[in-house]
C-alpha cells in the first residue's frame, strides 16, 4: 500500500473495450487503485488529434469505455475517474508547456512518423498531432504524479514528459513538478481471431462484454496452428494464438494436456477450443452482467465520473495557481 504516491493513465476514447484492452492496461489499472492514490482519465482531446475531421462517435464512445471499466472493477470509489476535457487546466499547462519545450524534441519522437505512416488515409501534418506528446505531459504533471503505468512502446513518451518537467523546473529556478517514473509493465500481446494483434482496425477483436454466444462463435472459428491443416497432424502449442488465451484461463494441468495433446495429435483445435471456453465465458460473464446493470442507472455512472472531474479539477487548479506564480503571470494589477 503506498496511498502518498500518485498514479495517472488514460486511455483514448474507443468505444467498447476488447480482450487486449482488458490484459493490456485495464487489469493493472484495477491492481493499482489498492495501492495507489490513483487518477485515470478518458484523453478525449487526444482523440481529436487523429480523428479531428470525424469526432461524431467521441461522446459516446467515452461513455461506453467508462461502462467497460467499471464492468471490470475499476472503482470510482478508490480511484478517480474523470475526462480530461472537463478539466480546462489541463489545457492550460499544454499551453505553457509548449512554450518552453523544443520543437526537435517533438520530431524526434518515435511514434510520430510511425502513427503517419500507420494511419496514411488521414491527414496528420497537423500542429495538434506533432505537439500531443505535449498535451500528454501536461495531463500527467498537472497532477504531480509520481508514476505513470505503461507498456514498453510508450516508455519515450514518459521520458519526454519527464524532460519537460525537469526543463520547466530548470527554467525557472523551482522544483513546482516531481519527475515521474514510468511504472513498466509486463502485459501479455493477446492475438485477435486471426492471429494478429487484437485491433479494432484488424475487425479480429473479442470484446469483454459481447454476448455470450458471439464469443463462442469467435472462438470456435479463431485460426490456429497453420501446422495443423489435418486433424492427425501434430503442432506447436506456441505457434496457436488460442494457446495464449489458455496461459491467461485454464488451469496448469488442462494447459499441459493441450500441450500434450496439440503436439502429439492427441487432440484437435475444435477440442482445445472446448477446453478454453468455459473459462473464458465464466470470466467474462460477470462482467456483462454487471455492464447491464450500470447501463440501467446511467445517472448514477454519470455522477461517480463527476465527483472525479470535481476532484481532478481542484488538485489541477492548486497546480495551475503554482505554475501561473511561478511564469510570473499571477495578479497584473
Amino acid at each position: 500500500m503506498n496511498k502518498d504516491k500518485r498514479i495517472l493513465s488514460g486511455m483514448r476514447p474507443t468505444g467498447r473495450l476488447h480482450l487486449g484492452n482488458l490484459h493490456g492496461a485495464l487489469k493493472n489499472w484495477i491492481q493499482l487503485q489498492d495501492q495507489y492514490d490513483c487518477y485515470f482519465f478518458v484523453a478525449d482531446w487526444h482523440a481529436l488529434t487523429t480523428d479531428y475531421a470525424d469526432p461524431a462517435a467521441i461522446r459516446q464512445n467515452t461513455w461506453d469505455m467508462i461502462l467497460d471499466w467499471f464492468a471490470a472493477g475499476l472503482d470510482p470509489q478508490k480511484a478517480v475517474v474523470f475526462i480530461q476535457s472537463r478539466v480546462k487546466e489541463h489545457a492550460e499547462l499544454y499551453l505553457l508547456l509548449g512554450m518552453i519545450t523544443p520543437l526537435a524534441w517533438l520530431e524526434r519522437n518515435p511514434t510520430y512518423k510511425e502513427q503517419q505512416q500507420q494511419l496514411e488515409t488521414k491527414d496528420l501534418s497537423t500542429y495538434g498531432f506533432l505537439g500531443y506528446p505535449v498535451l500528454q505531459a501536461a495531463d500527467i504533471i498537472i497532477y504531480r504524479a509520481h508514476g505513470v503505468p505503461v507498456g514498453k512502446d510508450q516508455l519515450p513518451h514518459v521520458e519526454l514528459t519527464r524532460e519537460i518537467a525537469r526543463r520547466f523546473n530548470f527554467i525557472y529556478h523551482r522544483e513546482v513538478f516531481p519527475i515521474p517514473d514510468a511504472l513498466l509493465t509486463e502485459a501479455p500481446v493477446l492475438p485477435g481471431t486471426d492471429g494478429r494483434k487484437m485491433s479494432k482496425s484488424y475487425g479480429n477483436c473479442i470484446y469483454m462484454t459481447e454476448p455470450e454466444e458471439s464469443v463462442r462463435r469467435k472462438i470456435l472459428q479463431m485460426v490456429t496452428d497453420p501446422q495443423r491443416a489435418r486433424r492427425s497432424d501434430p503442432g506447436d502449442p506456441e505457434k496457436c494464438p488460442v494457446f495464449e488465451y489458455h496461459k491467461l484461463y485454464s488451469t496448469a494441468e488442462e494447459i499441459a494436456d493441450v500441450v500434450q495433446g496439440c503436439r502429439t495429435a492427441g487432440i484437435g483445435c475444435v477440442d482445445c477450443k472446448k477446453i478454453l471456453l468455459p473459462h473464458l465465458l465464466g470470466h467474462l460473464g460477470p462482467m456483462r452482467e454487471k455492464r447491464a446493470a450500470l447501463e440501467k442507472d446511467m445517472e448514477e455512472v454519470k455522477a461517480a465520473v463527476q465527483s472525479g472531474i470535481e476532484r481532478a479539477g481542484r488538485e489541477a487548479r492548486q497546480t495551475m495557481a503554482l505554475v501561473v506564480e511561478t511564469v510570473g503571470l499571477g495578479n497584473h494589477a
